[in-house]
């Protein structure tokens, strides 16, 4: 029976599907590191209380990607590029989606709205990233090879998340609410698509390398596309709402060292 379960092990017991799993993985998480660190050093002079949080957002990030890196090496696989049809980060920000990295590469202070717009812009992403990873911990938590590094990536997300929502709530009560509210519908509505064209995307090569037939294919494309079709109706309303979560101050130490895999 095709389950995610069942279809997630396929990749990973493939060297090459693993190769390319991993190497996406870590391109996404290295790439948010960069964005981060950017953010941090140009944040807007009236939210400097929020560097160091940003900080450490970017360098869990980076850990993320040295840990993808660090489960290829160890099975002696080294990474390829990534096709560009799969690039999450690229194709949010082709769509206008968070801030343009042509802006993060100036050296120019950021303003409250831009500092604003990466918080619902990772609200977003970090809800995806978040449910992603309590799928994998919930089937590959115990797993020899992979189950240590996607607890502690599953835990670093919730931590991400819970910033988010806490930082935004203040925001929002700071007089900011109608253009918290605004930037996180664009941003759900512009995330479920990409994220569908991305899956989509990544599937077509998993199955290449993989020599799925045909009906599997199409059964695995229907299921990315029913599941995008109920997002755009209803589901990505989760994406968007803010509740006060129970880890408070979730970024406000140091980021945990990545231990070596």
């Amino acid at each position: 029976m095709l389950t995610a379960r069942s279809l997630f092990q396929e990749i990973i017991d493939e060297d090459e599907s693993f190769r390319l799993f991993c190497s996406i993985a870590a391109s996404g998480e290295s790439q948010g590191g960069w964005e981060n660190a950017r953010i941090a050093a140009l944040v807007a002079p009236g939210m400097k209380e929020l560097t160091p949080k940003i900080t450490r957002h970017g360098a869990d990030e980076d850990k993320h990607g040295r840990i993808f890196n660090a489960l290829m090496k160890k099975r002696g696989l080294e990474p390829v590029p990534v096709p560009p049809d799969t690039d999450y980060t690229m194709l949010l920000e082709q769509r206008g989606i968070g801030l343009a990295h042509d802006k993060l590469r100036r050296d120019q202070r950021l303003t409250e709205k831009d500092v604003i717009v990466y918080l619902a812009h990772s609200r977003v992403t970090e809800q995806r990233a978040a449910d992603q990873m309590t799928m994998l911990v919930t089937y590959f938590g115990d797993h020899p090879e992979l189950g240590r590094a996607i607890r502690m990536i599953d835990n670093d997300e919730a931590n991400h998340l819970a910033y988010c929502h806490e930082e935004l709530l203040r925001l929002a009560r700071a007089g900011h609410g109608r253009l918290i509210q605004r930037t996180l519908r664009d941003s759900a509505l512009a995330e479920i698509r990409v994220y569908r064209d991305v899956s989509l995307a990544v599937m077509r090569h998993m199955g290449r390398i993989l020599d799925w037939p045909r009906p599997k294919a199409a059964v695995l494309a229907a299921g990315i596309n029913a599941m995008y079709a109920y997002e755009r109706v209803a589901g990505w309303h989760r994406m968007v709402d803010l509740r006060m979560p129970e880890r408070l101050d979730a970024l406000g130490g140091p980021a945990a060292p990545a231990p070596a895999f």
